[in-house]
């Protein structure tokens, strides 16, 4: 692996929700942008909170608050919308994610990511990379690839979930 690519991966965008830190790989983030009108579209989960129009695009955006069972996002001036790529069987989605707030770009060493937290059997904690620590917080690291299933992700791109091609 190339140096770049080894810093890269230790590289977390880190935001707010409620007040828990949360991280996410910058790898997987295109861009921030302010909050914006949000477009909502009938039929579709509480955390789903619309579409935007990003230069020609529908991108849905995602209340991520809502999503973690926690108050829905207030807009404030410190709330954003994360631009993050999602990949899932080979394919790359587009969404916006609502953030009380971004914070910083940190980097964070190996040896500062804990692995996540076993809670049960019962709680799905998959979509959990790990817990970083920097300075006595704790930052929630995410793996968006696993935050959402199939079925949600062809929801929010607002089609039904497709059959697998045959080759």
């Amino acid at each position: 692996m190339s140096e770049t690519g080894s810093i890269e991966m230790n590289q977390y965008l880190t935001f707010k929700l409620d007040e828990e830190v949360f991280g996410l790989a910058i790898g997987k983030v295109r861009e921030v942008l302010d909050f914006t009108t949000v477009t909502r579209v009938p039929q579709t989960p509480a955390y789903m909170r619309g579409v935007i129009n990003l230069r020609g695009s529908v991108v849905p955006v995602i209340d991520l608050n809502l999503k973690f069972g926690m108050k829905q996002t207030e807009k404030t001036v410190n709330t954003c919308i994360i631009i993050a790529e999602i990949e899932m069987d080979g394919e790359i989605t587009v969404l916006g994610a609502l953030a009380d707030s971004v914070q910083e770009v940190v980097e964070l060493e190996p040896d500062q990511i804990e692995p996540a937290p076993k809670i049960g059997t019962k709680l799905n904690t998959a979509f959990i990379k790990g817990m970083g620590k920097r300075e006595e917080v704790f930052i929630i690291l995410l793996d968006i690839d696993k935050v959402f299933s199939y079925e949600e992700l062809a929801m929010v791109q607002g089609g039904e979930p497709q059959p697998e091609k045959e080759d």
